[in-house]
């Protein structure tokens, strides 16, 4: 009997898609360096995003929209190294997104071509299936990222969950099915009732990725940061916090300022030695 939780040696969108038809399961996070990535190989993680998440969780911003994209390919290409064999998603920043048609294209071919990414995530509304069409033409595979969309949530208090009634559930069914039509390769969903993300499971037939959505879909991302506890502010309430990292390491930094200023670092075995001095040859 194969074992659920094998992971293939390579990750592609066939095997993803195999994986929804089949029942089971995928996981992603974010990545922005190469260390990160590739312990997440190693974990047997499915799928990483190369979030614009960084602006906020790397840079310090309040909200999403710095993302500068010159950035996002360079560590794109260190999550590359670090984990080449899993799917991984160039995530549109705002930055790409806002200056016309072309320019989304050309960034989207940055992100195939500099950073190794199999398909690119841009946050969507309901006008942009003709962009999503062109993404497609291009042969640039392309994931349709609905419901909340934080590129528009400028405060952290902003952040609010989406298609709590029927009406809003059958508007986003609508719009899933206009972004597959138009040739998404995949849809994700955030901040959404699981009632929503089985309305468009239902209506789909392309995987269908969570973030705070609930476990109707057919996979789960998360941010890094927020699943090891080094978020300096509070996790969503869907995110379960697996480890204290940032406790470790502020515990670390602080005991090495405390050895270096109470004189216990360095000890000898920090400290290079002399060579012996070398005979003299005979005269």
């Amino acid at each position: 009997m194969t074992n659920p939780t094998q992971v293939p040696a390579h990750i592609d969108l066939a095997c993803l898609r195999s994986m929804k038809a089949a029942g089971r399961k995928f996981a992603m996070l974010t990545a922005y360096d190469y260390p990160t990535a590739a312990l997440a190989q190693v974990a047997g993680v499915h799928a990483l995003l190369i979030g614009d998440s960084l602006a906020t969780v790397l840079l310090g911003h309040p909200n999403t929209r710095p993302a500068p994209l010159d950035l996002m390919i360079v560590l794109g290409e260190a999550v590359r190294r670090g984990a080449p064999n899993v799917y991984f998603v160039g995530d549109m920043p705002y930055e790409a997104l806002s200056g016309g048609t072309e320019r989304t294209l050309t960034a989207a071919r940055r992100f195939r071509d500099e950073a190794g990414c199999d398909a690119v995530k841009l946050e969507v509304k309901s006008r942009d299936h003709e962009l999503v069409g062109r993404l497609a033409q291009a042969g640039i595979d392309t994931i349709a990222h609905l419901g909340l969309r934080p590129q528009d949530v400028l405060y952290p208090d902003g952040y609010r969950a989406q298609a709590r009634d029927a009406d809003a559930v059958a508007a986003l069914v609508a719009e899933a099915r206009r972004m597959v039509d138009s040739g998404a390769v995949m849809l994700l969903l955030e901040a959404v009732p699981n009632e929503a993300s089985q309305a468009v499971v239902a209506a789909v037939n392309v995987p269908v990725i969570g973030c705070g959505a609930g476990p109707a879909c057919d996979g789960h991302v998360l941010v890094t940061q927020d699943l090891l506890g080094m978020s300096a502010g509070r996790p969503p309430r869907f995110v379960p916090v697996l480890a204290r990292v940032g406790e470790i390491m502020e515990d670390a930094m602080r005991r090495y300022v405390q050895d270096i200023v109470e004189g216990r670092y360095p000890r000898p075995e920090h400290v290079y030695g002399m060579r012996a001095p070398t005979a003299s040859p005979p005269r």
